[in-house]
């Protein structure tokens, strides 16, 4: 059987809004049976985005400190709800169509979390974990270190996940991290005491997508 391939675009820095019309275009084309499966990687300046279920009580910090310090909120049609993006952080749009994976939502999402459970085990013994049945995204102890939150429309994906390598955790400190009062949010600079080759990160992110969903990739730059 052949093997599936999928684009994979490294967005470098990009202005949040910026990289969701990148999103929404590929999108419309592969729900038209256009181009071909894409996984964007792409790092953002800081911003707060709130999914279908986001509440703006779950943001702590006045609008004032907000606009003071540039930093824009969306409401957008991920699941889940308010979430943080910033420098040090590796976001992943995986633009896929599901009707060639089985049009299976629930699997889809596991094989998120499964990249990153296998990513920190083989490359950095650190034993992350799921919690199914609960709440989506990768944990170390009760602080999260990968968040996914997705949307899907007429069988394709869109949003995804956010992986902190070497996050500013304080900045987790003007939400309540994906609405969990009670949880904790990590990096992988955090546990390992040292920040992290972010390049190298990206790289292991597609290497282990790849390898989970059975793909072969196809590289390029925008």
């Amino acid at each position: 059987m052949e093997t599936k391939k999928i684009k994979i675009i490294n967005l470098g820095r990009m202005d949040y809004k910026e990289s969701l019309q990148i999103q929404e275009d590929l999108v419309a084309k592969r729900q038209a049976g256009e181009g071909m499966d894409t996984l964007l990687l792409v790092e953002h300046p800081p911003v707060i985005t709130l999914g279908r279920r986001g509440k703006y009580s779950n943001i702590l910090v006045p609008e004032e400190f907000l606009k003071a310090n540039n930093i824009q909120v969306y409401e957008v049609s991920r699941g889940g709800d308010v979430t943080y993006h910033g420098p040090g952080q590796i976001v992943g749009y995986p633009i896929m169509d599901l009707r060639n994976y089985g049009r299976d939502i629930k699997d889809f999402v596991w094989k998120i979390e499964e990249i990153f459970i296998r990513l920190l085990d083989k490359e950095f013994n650190i034993k992350a974990t799921r919690e199914e049945n609960k709440y989506t995204g990768v944990w170390i102890g009760n602080k999260k270190i990968t968040a996914i939150g997705i949307a899907v429309k007429k069988w394709v994906t869109m949003h995804g996940f956010a992986f902190n390598v070497n996050t500013n955790l304080d900045h987790f400190n003007w939400i309540v991290p994906c609405g969990l009062s009670d949880r904790g949010v990590t990096s992988l600079e955090e546990i390992l005491g040292e920040q992290q080759d972010l390049s190298k990160l990206n790289n292991l992110v597609a290497e282990y997508f790849c390898q989970v969903f059975g793909l072969e990739p196809e590289t390029e730059r925008l």
